[in-house]
């Protein structure tokens, strides 16, 4: 299979929507997530969010994510994160895997990230595309750019990221929750019930 031809632009603007996500320390958080108690501060992790590929060299995007302890029933729950629930992989990857499953073979996916310079192996590439998350992106389409532009479908979490990455200063700090609302905070609680119906251009689309 030929190298996909990825514009120019389009590397630039997704490598600046990861890259502005590196370094941020995320701590913010109200209740317990399983029973709603008081929390206090535990411990900080660091996280990786991503692993780009930079002038022929691989980088690894971090975010330091804090956690909290639950007095009430002594459970450890994390911050407000850009992270969908059980996975390891930054939601704006998890975002590109999804949009770029919904017009192609999901075994092609990883080939296109690779020419954005972003690195997804093809059995964590799969396995986020059938991942729940996954739906949320699908079957809300405020979430992708449906009008197809650069010849892709790009997330709107990564053309929002990207925005950000714009219009900051240099050396100006991004505040942890533009980042989570650039990203649609992935971390919240999703279920399926909720979702509104698909859109009709996407029923028929199969994943592999």
């Amino acid at each position: 299979m030929k190298p996909p031809k990825i514009l120019p632009i389009v590397a630039a603007i997704v490598q600046s929507a990861i890259s502005i996500v590196d370094g941020v320390t995320f701590t913010g958080h109200s209740v317990c997530p399983a029973c709603g108690g008081p929390l206090a501060g535990y411990d900080t992790k660091r996280k990786q969010y991503a692993h780009l590929l930079i002038n022929n060299e691989q980088r690894t995007m971090y975010v330091s994510v804090k956690r909290f302890y639950c007095k009430s029933c002594d459970k450890l729950c994390y911050a407000d994160e850009p992270f969908y629930p059980n996975t390891r992989m930054g939601s704006a990857i998890i975002d590109l895997c999804v949009a770029f499953s919904m017009t192609m073979s999901v075994n092609r996916v990883p080939a296109y990230l690779a020419a954005m310079g972003i690195i997804v192996d093809r059995s964590s590439c799969r396995l986020y595309v059938q991942h729940i998350c996954s739906c949320h992106v699908r079957i809300n389409s405020r979430y992708l750019d449906i009008d197809n532009k650069y010849g892709i479908h790009l997330p709107l979490s990564v053309l929002s990221l990207s925005t950000l990455a714009y219009r900051r200063d240099i050396g100006e700090h991004i505040d942890e929750s533009k980042v989570l609302e650039a990203c649609s905070f992935p971390s919240a609680p999703r279920k399926a019930k909720n979702f509104p119906l698909p859109q009709k251009r996407w029923i028929n689309r199969e994943l592999f």
